[in-house]
């Protein structure tokens, strides 16, 4: 987690400062990039601090702080994962209208939205019914 910690600080050092000079550069006249860039340096700050206290009250140390680890104290469970599903196809067609409705008109948001509850739905009940039921 320190490395994770030391990671963010860097990032959001070398963001904020280059989103600085960006804006200087195109003497603010730009509103895309130079928001963007100090967002993104705000919320590598956010992550640095708040893993920061996370590590102060738990003392919680990952295998990839021990500079004498081995590689199998990292595995493990990582997760349940769903290789068969189609649902995941559905969410991304689904944001993927929702971006071409944001960029072209905002009526094909309208298609959009019951896909994307659609896909969600069928995401989060997979395992309640059928062959794979809990």
């Amino acid at each position: 987690m320190k490395a994770t910690i030391y990671t963010l600080w860097i990032v959001g050092i070398f963001v904020t400062g280059a989103g600085v000079v960006y804006g200087f550069v195109t003497r603010f006249n730009e509103w895309a990039g130079f928001p963007a860039m100090l967002a993104t340096g705000a919320m590598c700050f956010m992550l640095a601090v708040y893993l920061t206290l996370v590590l102060r009250s738990t003392k919680a140390l990952l295998p990839e702080d021990d500079l004498e680890g081995e590689i199998a104290q990292s595995s493990g469970d990582y997760g349940h994962f769903s290789p068969w599903s189609w649902w995941p196809l559905l969410l991304g067609a689904a944001c993927t209208i929702l971006v071409l409705g944001l960029a072209i008109d905002w009526w094909i948001l309208g298609l959009a939205v019951p896909l994307g509850i659609l896909g969600l739905l069928g995401l989060v009940y997979e395992y309640s019914t059928g062959e794979h039921a809990h």
